[in-house]
């Protein structure tokens, strides 16, 4: 059985670009292999819930991709089985692009960094849109109550496709908190020194 992304990904108009550029041999061992690829392992679950954002990508009416950024507190993306994830969706700025583009094509991919250790996790699924009034135990496992955002609806993604990228060309960035997290030893060295001296 072929790794899931290639069965998805590997169109006979990639698999010509491929072989113009010389890769189709070296990619044909994806579709070789015995794994497909379409379950989260633990390693990749806790990937997944240390995430505090993610780019997610859907597909208009009239065949336009559009990429949103989505973020939230880390763990905000939700681990619910080996085959499904889901967020809360916050109020935003109420246009409405991905939800909408959600309704009339259910496919979706999701781009996950992790830019200090360049990483970076990509998933394809399709999506199932769900309201309060309709499954409050399922918008309640999705909640935050520590974050202060309103909760519009929530995205339940069914895997359908996983694939870890190289770290080529990946630039490390660091958050405020893992600067702060990595400088605190030396301040606090800093201070013992300042006293000693003092």
């Amino acid at each position: 059985m072929p790794k899931a992304f290639a069965t998805i990904s590997f169109t006979k108009s990639v698999k010509a670009a491929q072989s113009r550029y010389g890769s189709r041999e070296r990619n044909q061992s994806f579709e070789l292999s015995d794994d497909p690829r379409n379950e989260l392992n633990d390693y990749e679950k806790e990937f997944i819930e240390s995430r505090d954002s993610f780019y997610q990508a859907t597909v208009s009416e009239n065949n336009w991709p559009y990429v949103q950024h989505r973020g939230g507190p880390a763990g905000f993306l939700r681990v619910l089985d080996s085959r499904t994830i889901g967020y809360a969706d916050f109020r935003g700025n109420r246009q409405y692009l991905s939800v909408g583009n959600l309704n009339a094509n259910d496919r979706i991919s999701l781009i996950l960094m992790d830019y200090p250790n360049r990483r970076r996790l990509k998933l394809w699924g399709t999506v199932r849109i769900v309201h309060e009034e309709d499954e409050p135990e399922m918008i309640a496992k999705l909640e935050i109550p520590s974050y202060r955002a309103h909760v519009e609806r929530g995205i339940i993604i069914h895997i359908e496709a996983i694939e870890w990228n190289c770290p080529q060309h990946i630039t490390p960035r660091y958050t405020q908190v893992e600067v702060e997290s990595m400088v605190k030893p030396l301040l606090e060295e800093l201070a013992k020194l300042r006293e000693l001296t003092g």
